[in-house]
C-alpha cells in the first residue's frame, strides 16, 4: 500500500493521465448519438455525484477504521480506507466529462458567442489538473457537478427525444436543478448536526451557474450540440450523381488542400453547399442566412434568410445547397443557423466586379 500511495504521488502522473484521457476521447467518442458513448457519460455522472455524497458526509475528519464500532459492516469500513483516493477518483471523473464536452461542444462552437459556452469547458477541463487539493469543498463540487449535468443533458436530451428546441433545452436545465438539489439532499440528509443552512450554502452557488447558463442559452453562446457542421463551401455548380453531390470550384496546381473558392465575379451564380450532422432521430429546420456588407468598414447586413430541412442519421452530415446569381460586389457570408439563431457554422465570399478565370474548374465529390 505505501509503494501504491508513493507511485500515486509522483508529480508526472497527473499530467500523463490528462493528456492520456483526451487522447483515448479524441479516439473513442466518434458519434454524440453513439448509445456506448452515453452510457459511459451516464455512468461517469452516477460515479461523481456518488463521490460528491460520499465526501460530503464524511466531511474532512480523518476517520480510520479504529474509530469505528464493531457492529459497523464491512462495506463502512471499505469506504473510511478507500476515502483518501475519493479526490483522485473524482479528479479523473471530472476529467473524462470536461475532455468529452470539449470534443463534442467543439464540433459545434464557432468564432462568435457561442464560443464562449465552449471555453468555459475549456478553461475547467485545464484547470481540472489542478483542482485535486481544492475537492473537498462541498461547494466547489456541487457547482462543478451542475456544470457537467448542464453541459451533458443540453445534448442527450435532444439525442434521445429527436426534438431540439426552447423547451427542450428548459427541460435540461430542470432536470440538472432536480439532480443537483438530490445530491445536496443526500449529503445532509438524517444529519442533525448539519444545518438547513448549510445546505443552501451548498447548493445556491450551483443553482446560480445552471440560472447563468440558461442566459447563456438565451443570449446564443451556448453551441447548437447536437447539430454540427461537417463540410461547407462555395461553389461554381452543384449536381447531384445518385448519392452524391460534384461540386465544380476553381484553383491552383499547387492548391491541393483547396475544396472551395472563396473569390467570384458580380455575375456568376454562387451556390453554397453544406452538411451539417445531426443524430439519428433528430428532425429540424436549419437556415442558410446570407449577408453582405460593401466594403470591411461596414458591419454585415442581412440579406436573405432560407430554411433548409434536415434528417439526421447521415455520418457526413445532410446535405443541401443554396443559390445566388448577381450579387453586388463586397463581402459575403452564410450562417448556417438553428432555428432560435444559434450558428453551427460560417461561410465567407468575396464578390468582386471583375475575376480572371484562367484555370478550368475542378470537381469534389461529397
Amino acid at each position: 500500500m505505501q509503494r501504491f500511495q508513493s507511485v500515486l504521488g509522483k508529480p508526472y502522473l497527473p499530467p500523463l493521465f490528462f493528456f492520456s484521457g483526451v487522447t483515448y476521447d479524441t479516439v473513442t467518442l466518434i458519434r454524440i448519438d453513439r448509445l456506448q458513448d452515453n452510457l459511459l457519460l451516464l455512468l461517469y455522472l452516477a460515479l461523481l455525484g456518488f463521490l460528491i455524497v460520499l465526501t460530503g458526509r464524511l466531511g474532512t475528519n480523518e476517520a480510520t477504521v479504529e474509530d469505528l464500532p464493531p457492529e459497523a459492516p464491512p462495506l463502512m469500513k471499505w469506504i473510511i480506507q478507500a476515502k483518501p483516493y475519493a479526490p483522485m477518483a473524482i479528479q479523473f471523473l471530472l476529467g473524462g466529462l470536461f475532455s468529452a464536452y470539449t470534443i463534442f461542444y467543439s464540433k459545434s462552437a464557432t468564432f462568435t458567442g457561442t464560443a464562449v459556452f465552449f471555453c468555459l469547458l475549456v478553461g475547467f477541463l485545464v484547470a481540472n489538473e489542478f483542482l485535486r487539493d481544492r475537492l473537498s469543498n462541498i461547494q466547489l463540487l456541487v457547482g462543478l457537478y451542475a456544470l457537467v449535468c448542464f453541459a451533458f443533458f443540453t445534448f442527450f436530451l435532444p439525442v434521445m427525444t429527436g426534438l431540439m428546441n426552447q423547451a427542450i433545452f428548459l427541460a435540461g436545465a430542470g432536470l440538472t436543478v432536480l439532480v443537483v438539489l438530490r445530491v445536496v439532499h443526500l449529503v445532509y440528509w438524517g444529519n442533525s448536526a448539519r444545518s438547513r443552512r448549510e445546505a443552501v450554502l451548498a447548493g445556491a452557488p450551483a443553482l446560480a451557474l445552471i440560472g447563468l447558463l440558461v442566459g447563456f442559452y438565451f443570449l446564443n453562446w451556448i453551441p447548437p450540440v447536437p447539430l454540427s457542421m461537417k463540410f461547407g463551401g462555395m461553389y461554381h455548380e452543384v449536381k447531384r450523381s445518385g448519392d452524391h453531390f460534384e461540386l465544380s470550384y476553381e484553383r491552383e496546381w499547387y492548391e491541393a488542400w483547396k475544396r472551395s473558392n472563396t473569390t467570384f465575379t458580380a455575375n456568376e451564380p454562387i451556390y453554397c453547399f453544406t452538411a451539417v450532422f445531426a443524430p439519428v432521430t433528430l428532425k429540424a429546420t436549419v437556415y442558410h442566412h446570407w449577408y453582405y456588407r460593401s466594403d470591411k468598414s461596414k458591419p454585415f447586413s442581412h440579406a436573405d434568410k432560407i430554411p433548409l430541412k434536415i434528417s439526421g442519421g447521415r455520418e457526413g452530415g445532410y446535405r443541401a445547397y443554396t443559390f445566388k446569381q448577381g450579387l453586388d460586389p463586397g463581402d459575403w457570408r452564410v450562417d448556417v443557423e438553428t432555428e432560435d439563431g444559434r450558428v453551427i457554422g460560417r461561410v465567407g465570399v468575396r464578390v468582386e466586379d471583375q475575376v480572371e478565370r484562367p484555370h478550368p474548374l475542378h470537381t469534389v465529390v461529397y
